[in-house]
């Protein structure tokens, strides 16, 4: 794959597996695909699900600042917030050049930034970690587990995280979602599911007071393992934060498109 193939690869990873999460947490979400944005909004407490994309390839800066305008108008629309995860790589240089000023107009802030990966590297062994015992989320109690886990790591209230995965049927089913026990307690958590081909890595998370013990490897590679295990999948997708971006590769995951975050100002 080229550099941009890949980039918009992992852009249609997005808008594939946020339509089934908004879908799930809400049979009446927006999950709109128009000219050059895909919505994905749940419109729930849970603001990683409610989401905007720039669908557009090649950019140039008077369209990013049209799609931008129409992207903020869109998130004004909406009850809760969320956020616009904008590709860069899916930009020409004018439009990278202008973006910073574009999304100002729009009246949008920078909120983190975030890369997208992929790699033909599944399968991979069924890890081992000494710490650790790993649990598929196949209960309601499970789910909870792992949607504090997500709201610790991203500072979230936990009424948040839970409004986001509380009840889902697809996260006890369809997701390959794993917690990493030590002893009785869950300290991280990751899940797959299959798009388009792909094995899609989602909500990955280490409770902050365990970091950096090797935890989120863990149960990634378990995520991957035991997803690749049921479905055959050989490669693999993900969009990673800072915390996880010198952590994937180590499994085999390929840096592609820096991927800016926005919210809505005020």
């Amino acid at each position: 794959m080229t550099d941009r193939a890949e980039s918009v690869e992992s852009m249609e990873q997005l808008a594939t597996v946020w339509r089934a999460m908004a879908l799930d947490r809400d049979a009446g979400a927006d999950v709109s695909d128009l000219p050059g944005i895909a919505v994905r909004w749940a419109d729930c407490r849970f603001a990683f699900w409610n989401c905007i994309t720039l669908t557009d390839v090649g950019t140039d800066a008077e369209l990013l600042g049209r799609r931008l305008g129409q992207a903020a108008d869109i998130m004004r629309s909406k009850k809760h917030p969320g956020f616009l995860w904008l590709f860069e790589d899916l930009l020409d240089d004018g439009a990278r050049s202008a973006l910073e000023a574009a999304a100002e107009r729009a009246g949008l802030q920078y909120a983190f930034p975030g890369t997208g990966m992929a790699g033909d590297l599944l399968p991979v062994p069924e890890p081992v970690h000494p710490d650790l015992t790993f649990v598929r989320v196949t209960s309601d109690e499970h789910l909870r587990s792992y949607a504090d886990l997500n709201s610790r790591a991203y500072g979230f209230p936990l009424e948040e995280g839970r409004d986001g995965l509380a009840g889902s049927t697809l996260w006890k089913s369809d997701v390959h979602a794993y917690l990493g026990m030590r002893g009785d307690v869950p300290v991280a958590c990751a899940g797959t599911v299959a798009a388009e081909g792909r094995l899609f890595v989602v909500l990955v998370a280490t409770d902050p007071e365990w970091q950096r013990r090797g935890y989120g490897e863990a149960v990634t590679r378990k995520a991957l393992h035991e997803g690749a295990r049921a479905t055959g999948l050989t490669r693999a997708t993900l969009h990673a934060t800072v915390a996880g971006a010198p952590v994937y590769p180590r499994i085999g995951f390929k840096p592609n498109s820096p991927i800016h975050f926005y919210s809505l100002k005020g």
